[in-house]
């Protein structure tokens, strides 16, 4: 009952399931100082990548599915279950355990972050759930973001802030900290822009679900700016996890790493502005191929 393109769907599962075991390893080591000599937590840069990695398995294998599958009883139901877990669940819980100030945080921010997390699966799923039922693959175009998609907008955005300077409040200095429950001698450092993933979360939900009409890019300029995009997150995100890692790379200097996410959030904005312009493109592209 199985094919290649299979296998290749429960490899991208379970390195969803590997995002969510690094996920894990980072809460305790998030519990100190968010900024330890200029460095992060090494275990949230490898659940990034594996969540990268899923969405590279994801694109090879519709193609390899069409081209060496002679049976096609399970790809997409695996496919459905695959993307859920490596592309709603585990990016979800990402951002809950990256922005969730580690305890320190109001109720409030604690909540709205949780919903925004659930809106994120929830929506996800449902974005998963028409795309088997309206068998999109035959189109040119998504109804909506693709849920890998959303996976590269919430890493992207959720690295660049990261990147950015942190409060500067030390373990060793006494703050009435806004963010806190209560007054703190002891309280952890966090990216000043932390509260952007709030707003980016719910939209990124929402246009799992519109109606926007979002370009396949499989081929010309549309499929090369898609690869320059998905070369700059994997290499970025990539040096992230050398440098957290600490193995002898300047830790300090991550310049390259933020031009190389801005690359990427650029092109993402491009994508999903330009959508219903490109698809159109697209679309008379193919009929005129036919």
């Amino acid at each position: 009952m199985m094919g290649i393109a299979d296998f290749i769907t429960l490899a991208n599962g379970l390195l969803g399931v590997a995002a969510i075991l690094f996920i894990i390893l980072a809460v305790e080591e998030l519990q100190n100082p968010y900024f330890s000599d200029g460095v992060k937590t090494n275990y949230i840069w490898g659940a990034m990548t594996c969540i990268l990695l899923s969405v590279a398995g994801d694109i090879i294998d519709g193609p390899v599915a069409r081209k060496y599958s002679k049976r096609k009883l399970l790809g997409s139901t695996l496919d459905v279950m695959s993307d859920c877990i490596s592309f709603c669940v585990a990016p979800a819980l990402l951002m809950f355990v990256m922005f969730g100030r580690w305890g320190e945080a109001s109720p409030a921010w604690t909540i709205s972050l949780g919903i925004a997390s659930c809106w994120i699966i929830v929506t996800g799923m449902l974005r998963l759930a028409r795309f088997h039922y309206e068998e999109a693959s035959d189109k040119a175009y998504f109804h909506g973001l693709a849920s890998p998609a959303n996976a590269m907008v919430l890493v992207t955005f959720a690295a660049l802030i990261w990147l950015q300077p942190a409060t500067g409040i030390g373990p060793d200095v006494s703050t009435e900290c806004i963010f806190c429950l209560e007054p703190s001698d002891s309280t952890v450092e966090k990216p000043y822009f932390d509260f952007i993933i709030l707003p980016i979360m719910l939209i990124s939900g929402g246009l799992m679900i519109a109606d926007r009409k979002l370009p396949k890019n499989k081929t010309g300029l549309p499929m090369r700016i898609s690869g320059l995009q998905m070369l700059c997150i994997f290499v970025a995100t990539i040096l992230s996890w050398v440098n957290a890692a600490e193995f002898g790379i300047d830790q300090d200097n991550t310049t390259t790493q933020f031009i190389l996410y801005s690359i990427s959030a650029l092109l993402l904005i491009y994508y999903i502005v330009t959508g219903p312009k490109q698809s159109e493109l697209q679309e008379q592209y193919e009929t005129r191929a036919e």
